[in-house]
């Protein structure tokens, strides 16, 4: 049998570098990989379907599966995984202290249904009490103006999404104060470049994180892959093949990671710090497949569905290709 020859979209993490380097090989398959931004990679693959396998955007794929839009079927291997009580920025100015401080501010988002943000969302909620229709919330690209949602979404009565002007972005408004805090997955740059004006809401966000951790046992998924639904249907053992190559990489990454007498990234006490996490989130923190992130995905699912994203509860097997739910681990 000829293998196929298909395109992967997805960054070169450590955890994906052994697909992109040739030490893991999937079963039946010829890669042309792709290493690119996630931002370009879901764009890309919404618009276009231009990908074979790619990463993709959790939220965006719930959206798809609970509206039946899907164009990929999609594998439980969680390429992209973040705490995100980081990704709250706020102007030193504003009087925000503490969560609570958000009801009625202005706050800027690139997408309202972009991951990070209804993660952060959920986590307001549940934590602090502090709601989606509590907040103004004001969309529009973070440095590069003109951002829109990925997907039409339509969102329930009381909670109000503007856009802004399509002249300016969310970090000059931040800058400005024209919005009092900004939500994502990245730092906007009046925050990185360190004139104070902009702050986070949890300085101490990695002992904020850890102490969620410790309570919830959530460690928030972001991205999964998907392989094109057309190819699925004439090969159906192409997706158990695509999950075991990245189930193979993830192995190697922590390996490598491992490795104490030559350090596999820069930084001095790497090892250490593996050492740390695993004894604060145990041997198998990144764990892929579903019955080790069951929890995760529910509370996620439940998120996406109570800001009024996804227009019903979709249920977590549902995200996924059945056969590939049933790998024994390794």
């Amino acid at each position: 049998m000829n293998k196929l020859e298909l395109s992967l979209g997805c960054c070169n993490y450590d955890r994906t570098k052994a697909i992109f380097d040739g030490r893991v090989q999937m079963e039946g398959c010829t890669l042309i990989p792709l290493a690119l931004e996630p931002e370009e990679i879901f764009h890309r693959a919404f618009r276009g379907q231009e990908f074979d396998i790619c990463e993709m955007s959790l939220s965006s794929h719930t959206l798809n599966v609970a509206r039946g839009t899907s164009n990929y079927v999609a594998v439980p291997a969680f390429l992209s995984r973040a705490f995100r009580h980081s990704g709250i920025y706020v102007r030193a100015v504003s009087g925000i202290r503490t969560p609570a401080d958000l009801k009625g501010k202005k706050v800027g988002i690139p997408e309202y249904q972009i991951t990070a943000n209804v993660w952060i969302r959920g986590m307001l909620l549940d934590e602090y009490g502090v709601r989606a229709q509590d907040i103004r919330w004001r969309r529009g690209g973070l440095e590069q103006p003109g951002r829109r949602e990925r997907s039409p979404i339509s969102l329930p009565e009381g909670i109000e999404v503007q856009q802004i002007p399509d002249d300016t972005t969310l970090a000059r408004q931040l800058d400005s104060g024209e919005l009092d805090a900004v939500f994502g997955a990245k730092a906007p740059s009046c925050f990185l470049n360190g004139s104070g004006r902009v702050v986070r809401l949890f300085p101490d966000y990695r002992e904020q994180e850890q102490d969620y951790f410790r309570k919830t046992r959530i460690f928030p998924t972001m991205h999964v892959v998907g392989i094109r639904k057309s190819l699925v249907d004439k090969h159906p053992w192409l997706p158990v093949s695509v999950f075991k190559g990245f189930i193979e990489a993830k192995k190697l990454a922590m390996e490598e990671l491992s490795q104490v007498g030559h350090l596999a990234v820069t930084l001095p006490w790497s090892v250490a710090e593996l050492e740390a996490t695993k004894k604060l989130m145990g041997e198998d923190f990144w764990s892929y497949g579903l019955a080790d992130n069951r929890h995760v995905l529910d509370t996620f699912t439940r998120y996406h569905h109570e800001q009024g994203i996804s227009p019903r509860r979709v249920q977590a097997e549902e995200l996924f290709y059945g056969p590939a739910l049933e790998l024994a681990k390794n």
